[in-house]
């Protein structure tokens, strides 16, 4: 009975959990964008776009959710079923009416009430199968996982509903339009009638229904200061290059070329196919592709990176290293195109590149340090140019960000014992090998050795 009811407590607490499986998609040209779009919404809400990140995930449903901490995960098919920037800043603005109200962390109190409700009739059903009653008693049950449920859901669409008036007036504050966040929400509606759902019980759904979210939205929009603002079009142009590369990257290159087919010589198309046949093993003509996007703007950052990538990945890292040198400087030495640089320059196998390696992936962990890629080459040129104390410290930090904890604790404290005691990167093994320790002392059964 107790392990019964215990796992229909937990059945309830997931609920309200999102889904983790999904692979993080990280890009340079789409986190910038990201960023721009968000900043002036995230100073809206009251909250640092020094804390708040916008992070897409690689899932082809249209969603977005927050899951804790300051984070807006967007799903890249929520990029690619929208049709404008101005729809995305939408979404983005709801989002962060949850994280501005703290309703990931208030979840437990809608959760708890429903909790009761579910352990209570299971109480009561199970006594009445003891005392005879079966078909009552499974009924008593079934009932109350119903009202749970629905209690549950009720807490959610209240919350939905408050993070809908939040995010409108953020738009407003920051002089966006409400327009996209209108449009969008039309879209669900129209997806929810394409599906056969548009006689559903709204009592028995999480978020209140697309056409009411619209209703109760579109006055305050529509009265709003910033509902008639113009459009961003230089953002709006950098949302049509990045859902172009986003298809070409996620996509079946058979339907990318369906959409982008070669007669169609826009940036967007070449952008697109540039990633679609290297995704598909055709080096050559992934690299006519960057080729003619570099004709359209030899200097443009991730025309460069992209370039670079695919010569990089054909095998001819020198070849890589001057687009790759140039997309660094050019993007302000954004930390995921100086990783595949520094990448490259340890890739041609030539010593005299590692010290530049050594440097340029230095300062991208410092202005990134949640990138393993960038730990890992940092590592390897440390471990090529002898300096294992540092290829040991490189190895914990990834370890560390992996969650391998005995690993990150072994490798950090061999780190400890070659450098310099005190010093800055000392006190980081330190921290680390501390860290991953006690990881292991809380959750022995997690690293018992087999």
């Amino acid at each position: 009975m107790k392990r019964f009811i215990a796992g229909l407590a937990a059945s309830i607490l997931l609920w309200a959990q999102p889904a983790y499986a999904q692979s993080i998609l990280r890009d340079a040209e789409t986190e910038a964008m990201f960023n721009d779009m968000s900043r002036p919404l995230i100073i809206a809400a009251g909250l640092s776009p020094r804390n708040v990140r916008v992070v897409l995930i690689n899932d082809d449903s249209i969603n977005a959710f927050v899951a804790g901490g300051q984070t807006v995960y967007v799903h890249s098919g929520l990029i690619q079923a929208a049709d404008n920037a101005n729809e995305v800043q939408g979404v983005i603005a709801h989002e962060l009416g949850h994280i501005a109200d703290g309703h990931v962390v208030l979840q437990s109190d809608g959760a708890r009430p429903a909790m009761g409700i579910s352990i209570l009739s299971m109480v009561l059903g199970l006594a009445a199968i003891a005392a005879g009653a079966g078909e009552a008693g499974m009924g008593i049950m079934q009932a109350g996982q119903q009202a749970a449920m629905g209690k549950f859901l009720s807490f959610t669409r209240v919350q939905e509903s408050t993070a809908d008036a939040a995010g409108a007036k953020y738009l407003n504050a920051a002089g966006i339009s409400g327009r996209g966040m209108i449009s969008f929400f039309k879209k669900l509606q129209n997806e929810e009638y394409a599906y056969g759902m548009g006689n559903i019980d709204p009592y028995a759904q999480s978020h209140p229904l697309s056409g009411q979210r619209v209703a109760n939205l579109t006055h305050d929009l529509q009265m709003g200061p910033a509902w008639t603002a113009k459009p961003d079009l230089p953002l709006e142009e950098r949302f049509k290059r990045v859902k172009a590369k986003l298809r070409g990257y996620v996509a079946d290159p058979k339907t990318t070329m369906n959409i982008f087919p070669e007669t169609d010589q826009s940036v967007y198309a070449h952008y697109a196919r540039a990633y679609a046949w290297h995704k598909a093993g055709y080096p050559e003509k992934a690299d006519a592709e960057s080729a003619a996007l570099l004709k359209a703007d030899p200097h443009d950052p991730y025309f460069l990176e992209i370039r670079g990538q695919i010569l990089l990945e054909a095998g001819k890292p020198a070849e890589a290293l001057a687009p790759l040198r140039e997309a660094t400087n050019r993007s302000d030495n954004s930390p995921l195109i100086a990783t595949t640089f520094g990448h490259a320059l340890i890739a041609t196998d030539d010593k005299a590149n590692y010290p530049e390696a050594v440097k340029v992936l230095r300062q991208a962990v410092a202005r990134d340090d949640q990138n393993p890629f960038a730990w890992y080459q940092l590592g390897t040129v440390y471990d090529r140019t002898g300096d294992q104390p540092r290829a040991m410290l490189a190895t914990a930090e990834q370890a560390s960000m992996n969650g391998n904890s005995p690993i990150a604790a072994y490798t950090a404290r061999g780190a400890m014992a070659g450098l310099t005691p005190n010093s800055i990167d000392w006190i980081r093994a330190q921290d680390i090998a501390m860290t991953a320790q006690n990881d292991i002392d809380e959750n022995p059964k997690k690293f018992k050795r087999r």
